[in-house]
């Protein structure tokens, strides 16, 4: 039995069937049922359905379609008697139809957001559109210390480009007042306490579960304190919420609620002093916001008790908080301290360094805003922790721009040949191979002709070559010889295609920028000179490109590598 064509046949029909994606472990176990053979090579068929499930993904789902139709056509018969509906992620929460539902994701604009925001905020919005339900985008802002002004303008830049348009827009820095508020309410309900111990002897009592002199003061005496507050130099007093400092979840031992930040806010000023703390701060929005349910990652879940502890005490009705496991992409670093550090010391070149996740690295690399989504929503909702690489988020945008993207010759190093004998001729090469509508680039060719130095070095004396949609050449030497035109004789015997340009005037200076930031040099031709920028193109055999500026005296076109 031929394993790996039993293998492609079921890879491109799972793929058909669930929306592009063939999932390895269904793969084999389809041939695993139906051969004793197969059973007996595990690890030989683990590995091959590896490989086949990765070319199958890699297809847009019209070839993936296309080639179930022409390898199989009765899988695809079957297939489509069994389209997958769509999966639910959100299937878990229970919703019922016609329930109201309110997210929220409050970003702190501290930072650029990366791919981790991405799938918080986006799982967020497509839950209260999924049930034509509001969404919040809300700035967590209240520790001045950490909030910076270009950081409201960079997230909401970001999730505009992602597709997100929330409902409403809002920053806590707007509600002071209110958190002052219900601070009273809780003191007044003997439910919070003004501290006046140390910071390092208020974190030994919590971890003893003691408590302080300062917890068992009488009502007027913490109003006093309170009041005072709004007075006192930072770090002489916070308020903190009594509950018990013996509880199992460390963050419910009488948990901070409202401290003094003297350094000023970068939309307020320094109007105010006392500000509320994260825990403090979400509950209340999430009650004055009516937020039904958040989903965030798990690093949140110890808090998820004390907010809903803080909303029961105020007389909010409880958000309904779900938490899933962050996913690290494999070796990126996430860490905005760290980026910071790497920015300053010259081992990133920013933010959207071609190395990073953040959104403004990938938008500036060539990755789409669907593929993006797809990722994320690919990714799920589950606590299990998972190391993702590259090749999943890769997976996504290839499809996407595979459909989308015009081709061109760009010729990396080029090295220049004459091919003895080769006709003066016209190639009209397709600017899409599926989509013929889309028009051609016509390359006028004599005997001279650019190579990349890497293809150059791999020719061999009397092999034989083709150079695609052109013609077939031969070497001996240094000498270069023209074979025939026809396609049909270079498949008889030929080594290798590779892509070209005329050496003539007209062509293209090109740099792309790699992901490891080294920069590549070449030629292109004339025809990508109508590309614009922040086109993404696919260069032949080489692969999609963003063009990111065009410079210089002579045009040269900028580009940034997305990926293969």
């Amino acid at each position: 039995m031929d394993f790996e064509a039993q293998l492609y046949k079921y890879a491109l029909q799972n793929a058909v069937r669930f929306n592009g994606t063939a999932n390895e472990k269904t793969v084999v176990g389809r041939l695993l049922s139906e051969s004793e053979e197969a059973r007996k090579k595990i690890d030989e068929i683990r590995t091959k359905a590896q490989e086949v499930c990765v070319r199958v993904n890699a297809m847009s789902q019209d070839a993936q379609a296309a080639e179930l139709k022409k390898v199989a056509p009765e899988l695809l018969e079957e297939s489509r008697g069994k389209k997958h509906e769509e999966r639910d992620i959100f299937a878990f929460l229970g919703i019922r139809p016609g329930e109201y539902v309110a997210t929220a994701f409050p970003p702190e604009p501290s930072k650029y957001p990366h791919i981790g925001h991405a799938k918080a905020i986006m799982l967020n919005y497509l839950l209260a559109r999924k049930h034509e339900g509001k969404f919040y985008l809300r700035f967590e802002d209240t520790n001045p210390e950490l909030a910076e002004k270009e950081f409201y303008d960079i997230h909401l830049d970001n999730y505009s480009w992602l597709g997100i348009e929330p409902d409403i827009i809002d920053n806590a820095s707007n509600h002071m007042e209110e958190f002052s508020l219900f601070a009273d309410q809780l003191i007044k309900k003997g439910k919070a306490y003004v501290c006046t111990c140390p910071t390092e002897i208020m974190r030994e009592n919590r971890a003893k579960g003691m408590e302080c002199a300062c917890r068992k003061n009488e009502l007027k005496k913490i109003q006093h304190l309170w009041q005072d507050m709004f007075l006192m130099k930072e770090g002489e007093a916070v308020l903190r919420m009594k509950i018990d400092l013996t509880h199992q979840n460390t963050t419910m031992r009488d948990p901070v609620l409202m401290r003094i930040i003297e350094k000023g806010h970068p939309l307020t000023g320094r109007r105010y002093r006392v500000w509320p703390t994260y825990d403090f701060e979400n509950s209340i929005m999430d009650g004055l916001q009516k937020i039904t349910h958040r989903l965030r990652s798990k690093e949140f879940e110890l808090r998820n008790e004390l907010q809903r502890h803080i909303q029961l005490e105020l007389g909010f009705d409880q958000t309904k908080i779900f938490e899933f496991a962050r996913f690290n992409m494999e070796g990126v670093e996430s860490s905005g301290r760290i980026i910071r550090d790497k920015i300053k010391n010259g081992e990133l070149v920013g933010w959207d360094d071609p190395s990073l996740t953040t959104l403004v690295a990938l938008r500036r690399r060539g990755f789409v805003p669907d593929a993006i989504k797809n990722f994320i929503v690919n990714t799920g909702i589950t606590k299990a922790e998972a190391t993702l690489t590259w090749d999943d988020l890769i997976v996504q945008n290839r499809r996407i721009l595979d459909s989308s993207c015009n081709r061109y010759f760009f010729i990396d190093d080029p090295v220049e040949i004459h091919i003895r004998g080769a006709p003066d001729s016209t190639s009209h090469l397709k600017l899409h191979p599926d989509y013929p509508n889309r028009g051609t680039r016509d390359l006028i060719t004599h005997s001279g002709f650019l190579l990349s130095r890497n293809d150059f070095q791999s020719l061999e004396d009397n092999a034989l070559y083709r150079l695609m949609d052109c013609l077939n050449f031969t070497r001996k030497g240094n000498d270069f010889s023209f074979h025939s035109k026809e396609v049909e004789k270079y498949k008889t015997a030929g080594k290798k295609i590779m892509h070209w340009l005329p050496a003539a005037d007209g062509l293209v200076d090109v740099t792309v920028m790699m992901p490891d930031k080294v920069v590549r040099s070449g030629k292109a031709e004339p025809m990508l000179k109508n590309v614009k920028v922040n086109e993404i193109v696919q260069f032949e055999r080489f692969g999609f490109c963003r063009l990111d500026s065009i410079g210089g005296e002579n045009g040269q076109l900028n580009f940034w590598y997305t990926h293969k």
